[in-house]
């Protein structure tokens, strides 16, 4: 993240990144890291009588990659407020799109601030999450 991203950063601006081919391992990792342990996200026959095709994704760990973009983009410290909204779940084989793009930019207590759309969309163009988080700048 450039220090200067505050004197260059528009309304409309948008930042994002894909996650490709979102495999099994993924839930795994996260649910060692996380502390989910819910079979449904790592069991194939556990998934299937629940009635699923296949095991799918914790919600959180969309959301998680999703936070990536206001802290990739702005830097980790200046996220103020991150609030989702889950709306479909994430499958092995997907490919994701994470996105997010300046809505307002204003100024408060004397610094600058940004209020930011996010998503999480799969290849079929659904949404996975709708979010929005606001950023500020950094406090000397």
């Amino acid at each position: 993240m450039s220090e200067d991203i505050w004197s260059s950063v528009k309304v409309g601006d948008e930042y994002g990144f894909e996650l490709k081919d979102v495999s099994r391992t993924h839930f795994v990792r996260y649910a060692g890291a996380g502390g989910d342990f819910n079979p449904i996200h790592h069991d194939q026959t556990f998934a299937e009588k629940a009635g699923l095709p296949t095991v799918f994704g914790m919600g959180m760990f969309t959301a998680g990659v999703l936070a990536r973009v206001p802290t990739e983009w702005f830097g980790a410290t200046s996220v103020r407020r991150y609030a989702i909204k889950f709306t479909s779940r994430i499958w092995p084989g997907d490919t994701v799109s994470f996105r997010g793009r300046v809505q307002r930019l204003y100024d408060e207590d004397g610094l600058a601030h940004a209020d930011l759309e996010l998503r999480a969309t799969n290849q079929k163009g659904e949404d996975l999450i709708r979010a929005d988080a606001t950023v500020r700048a950094w406090e000397p």
